[in-house]
């Protein structure tokens, strides 16, 4: 028994078939030598700062803090500065400015300045009646100067009228001599018989007292 050629038609078949097992083979096998993508990291959170452990606070400490003038100051170049009571450490305070913060201790110096010294060593605030200022320790430059709080500014009107005040009051006294004299002459020329005009003429010898009359 003779078995029938196949045609044309289906060896191109199978030749066609053969093909695409052979190209699926490839593909899996390039597919297989690919590196695996990296699965995205999730971010995480960000860390909050860690605080530096800071011992507490001795007596000179709370009454250099009692003195600290808390509030937004206003400083140069439309800069500020804030300074508040730590929320949970007693006689330390927070100082802002832009975007960095300090925790710093404060200080009476034998000024009667304040320092707030910065607990880890890299800034220095320093108070006084009229002005407060920034300052960056390891680079000795001012970070922001010229920093008033209200209650600075109420210093400074009050030492502004105490010394109006004490110039008025100094003007004062030195014309009242002039004044004294001036009613004196205007009393002696006019003849009046006033303590001033009487003792003026005793001391001058003047004619009209009898015991000093030439005899």
């Amino acid at each position: 028994m003779t078995h029938p050629h196949p045609s044309t038609r289906t060896i191109l078949c199978i030749a066609a078939c053969a093909g695409l097992l052979a190209f699926g083979g490839t593909a899996a096998a390039a597919d297989a030598k690919k590196p695996a993508k990296p699965v995205a990291a999730k971010h995480a959170p960000a860390k909050a700062p860690v605080e530096v452990a800071v011992p507490e606070a001795a007596p000179e400490q709370i009454d250099a803090a009692e003195r600290v003038y808390y509030g937004a100051y206003e400083c140069e170049f439309n800069q500020t500065v804030d300074i508040e009571k730590h929320p949970t450490r007693a006689a330390y305070v927070n100082v802002k400015s832009g975007k960095s913060a300090w925790l710093m201790k404060p200080v009476l110096s034998s000024t009667g300045a304040i320092r707030l010294e910065d607990t880890k060593g890299e800034t220095l605030m320093v108070q006084i009646s009229s002005k407060s200022m920034l300052l960056n320790v390891k680079t000795a430059r001012r970070i922001v100067d010229d920093c008033v709080s209200p209650k600075q500014r109420e210093l400074i009107a009050a030492a502004k009228a105490a010394k109006e005040a004490e110039a008025a009051k100094a003007s004062e006294a030195a014309k009242s001599p002039v004044d004294a004299a001036a009613a004196a002459a205007a009393a002696a020329a006019s003849g009046s018989t006033t303590p001033a005009a009487t003792s003026s003429v005793a001391a001058n010898g003047s004619a009209t007292d009898p015991a000093s009359a030439p005899k």
